[in-house]
């Protein structure tokens, strides 16, 4: 038996009769022969981990646009937190870690540069609309690659598109991690709205701290427990109606005092007008647009292709696209 076949050979003693084993699951947009060392979502996994969408990723907002210091999150630290708690939750339900951890590392590969402000801001430009669920499924089945896609398999990413919006998973690994992103951010942003003096620690109701704890790895622990206990039947990934309530009210809570703050958020208004100003740039002149994105105008509308582009900047590099292409240069008299 080659490496691989002994991992399947465990998965089949130790997985869930629920879970999604990789041995019959490698159904890809091209075939491919099985490698003789990874299962297919192990090497669905590092296809992910090593594409330049994932490291990207790193100067992507998470919520605070250009915030000073070290320590808030970035869009990069947002999917490992993600991944982490997700892969928890799927060990103690005895789920295939490796699917879990794929399709977390590869949830939000299509986000924007400044976060849901960017986002928005092109569903709003873009005739076409834009969702970024969506878009990191065109991230990994197409724009990877120059143009050839990361080719993963069908259940990872079913579980990338179906991380948020209407559908939902097909897989119970796909579950959790679209409840594992809704655990993730409610409880790191509380975390960067204290250490950014929006809030602190007293002014979360008590109605959620006496269910959830007062600290953030009281919180965290307090809410992947219920979801273990809830969902050991395998029939859904859920949590308790107590838990699901208290839930619901932080989330209330942070649109009310964190993402509608006007301090945190108010660099937000001026997202729109940067993005509406580069997109406008370059569906007007297309012949500007990198050569791998060029190529893509054969196939796809140019709103699309230029969305594409745009949603795969980091914060960074859209601000050295605005400096290079609408700032007048410094220049000295001889």
């Amino acid at each position: 038996m080659t490496v691989r076949e002994e991992r399947e050979e465990l998965e089949r003693l130790i997985l869930s009769p629920r879970a999604c084993p990789a041995r019959g699951a490698g159904d890809r947009q091209r075939p491919e022969e099985p490698d003789p060392t990874r299962t297919c979502f192990q090497r669905d996994l590092d296809r992910v981990v090593h594409s330049k969408a994932f490291r990207r990723l790193k100067h992507k907002t998470q919520v605070f646009l250009q915030p000073e210091g070290d320590h808030y999150r970035t869009r990069m630290t947002h999917t490992i937190e993600v991944a982490r708690i997700a892969r928890t939750i799927a060990r103690a339900l005895r789920l295939n870690e490796d699917l879990t951890e794929a399709i977390a590392f590869g949830h939000d590969l299509g986000h924007t540069p400044f976060g849901h402000a960017g986002e928005r801001a092109l569903n709003s430009i873009c005739p076409l609309g834009f969702q970024h669920n969506e878009q990191s499924l065109r991230v990994v089945e197409i724009l990877e690659k120059d143009g050839r896609g990361l080719n993963l398999t069908s259940q990872v990413r079913d579980g990338i598109l179906c991380h948020s919006g209407p559908q939902k998973p097909k897989t119970l690994e796909g579950a959790v991690v679209r409840l594992s992103d809704r655990i993730a951010y409610i409880n790191h942003d509380v975390d960067d709205a204290v250490r950014a003096g929006i809030l602190e620690e007293a002014d979360i109701p008590g109605e959620i701290t006496a269910v959830t704890g007062d600290s953030f790895g009281e919180r965290i622990d307090a809410v992947i427990t219920d979801v273990i206990r809830e969902s050991r039947d395998l029939t859904e990934i859920r949590m308790s109606a107590a838990m699901y309530f208290v839930m619901e009210a932080f989330r209330d809570f942070l649109f009310e005092r964190v993402y509608k703050n006007p301090v945190a958020k108010g660099e937000e208004t001026k997202v729109e007008g940067l993005l509406a100003l580069v997109y406008d740039y370059y569906l007007k002149a297309p012949e500007k647009l990198p050569e791998d994105y060029r190529a893509l105008l054969a196939v796809w509308p140019r709103e699309r292709v230029v969305c594409d582009y745009i949603a795969g900047m980091s914060d960074t590099y859209l601000i050295y696209t605005i400096n290079n292409l609408f700032i007048p240069g410094a220049w000295t008299v001889r």
